[in-house]
């Protein structure tokens, strides 16, 4: 019995054998797909229409509004844009902006990367035409993405003890930093192929935002947890480390089927901490229920060989029985 113990307690050396060749041939595979990602011929175009702008004389306005007609709304007459080019707060906006980015060598570089692997993942995906601007800081829309055009307002991306935010909610202006930039351009792109749920149980939704945060994963594997999610890396370690009391919180309390509306506003809209309802409340991340998600749709996928197309519309129920999840300790 002793040697039977021992042998549990210290596999034979063919069984750790066994168990390192697995690892390593893991490990191929992950490179061999990198490798494959790196090769996707991307064309990628990217107009510094926010330099143009920074740049330009009232005399240019009107090629500026031939390449760019999106960009200049008919109802504004060009004197508009003549006033908007001596515009102090515009100029100062225009320099910050160059000041943060330069010359967009490295942004560009990850855009070209996420734009690889969302082509890897989904083949019929055609990179959009890359456009920056300044949009006097409107953090709501600092992203938009068509099928043709992606909108980039870099004069959101300053960081969050800029003096352009200081007006604005601290959680909120915590998210204004070009570490985001391009996890916020993964959300736009799932956005476009996930559909919100029509079942209005608080899982559904949870679920929701754990597929676009799993998407991320898989869209952008060198970038950290903390960015895809955005929070700091003391929020990550709160969410990581209290998972076990969420869930519990979640089961005890008879939410996750539940229909109540304000159940969004405690954990899945963006807000300076989740609502427990408890003492810890201020210490807690928000939208802990967007990381509850991610952590139920990443066991469902370790458990179940599924393309990242097929999972896009597994109901949130069957993804939440499939997962066997169990909360980390």
């Amino acid at each position: 019995m002793k040697r039977l113990t021992k042998y549990f307690i210290k596999p034979p050396l063919a069984s750790m054998f066994f168990l390192a060749l697995l690892v390593f041939s893991s490990c191929e595979e992950r490179d061999k797909t990198a490798s494959e990602i790196e090769k996707i011929p991307i064309d990628l175009v990217v107009s510094r229409f926010d330099k143009e702008f920074a740049n330009a004389k009232p005399s240019d306005i009107p090629k500026l509004k031939l390449t760019y007609p999106y960009l200049f709304p008919e109802q504004f007459s060009d004197s508009i844009w003549f006033d908007k080019l001596m515009d102090t707060v515009q100029i100062e906006l225009s320099n910050e902006v160059d000041a943060a980015f330069g010359n967009f060598e490295k942004e560009e570089e990850d855009l070209r990367s996420l734009f690889q692997h969302i082509k890897y993942h989904f083949p019929s995906f055609k990179p959009p035409k890359v456009v920056t601007l300044t949009s006097d800081v409107r953090y709501a829309d600092r992203v938009i993405l068509t099928d043709t055009l992606l909108l980039l307002g870099l004069d959101n991306y300053l960081g969050k003890d800029h003096h352009f935010y200081r007006s604005i909610q601290k959680y909120v202006a915590a998210e204004l930093d070009k570490k985001y930039l391009t996890s916020d351009v993964a959300s736009a792109f799932s956005k476009k192929i996930l559909q919100y749920p029509r079942n209005r149980t608080f899982l559904s939704r949870m679920v929701y935002y754990g597929k676009e945060l799993y998407l991320k994963d898989k869209l952008l594997p060198l970038v950290s947890d903390g960015q895809k999610i955005r929070y700091s890396e003391e929020q990550m370690d709160w969410a990581q480390a209290n998972e076990e009391q969420i869930w519990r919180y979640f089961v005890e309390r008879e939410l996750l089927y539940s229909t109540d509306s304000k159940l969004d506003r405690r954990f899945l809209d963006p807000a300076p901490f989740s609502k427990f309802q408890l003492e810890l409340d201020n210490e807690s991340p928000g939208r802990l229920g967007r990381y509850m998600g991610w952590q139920i749709v990443r066991a469902f996928m370790e458990k179940n060989d599924i393309a990242l197309t097929q999972l896009l519309d597994v109901p949130a129920d069957e993804i939440l029985k499939k997962s066997n999840y169990k909360p980390k300790r």
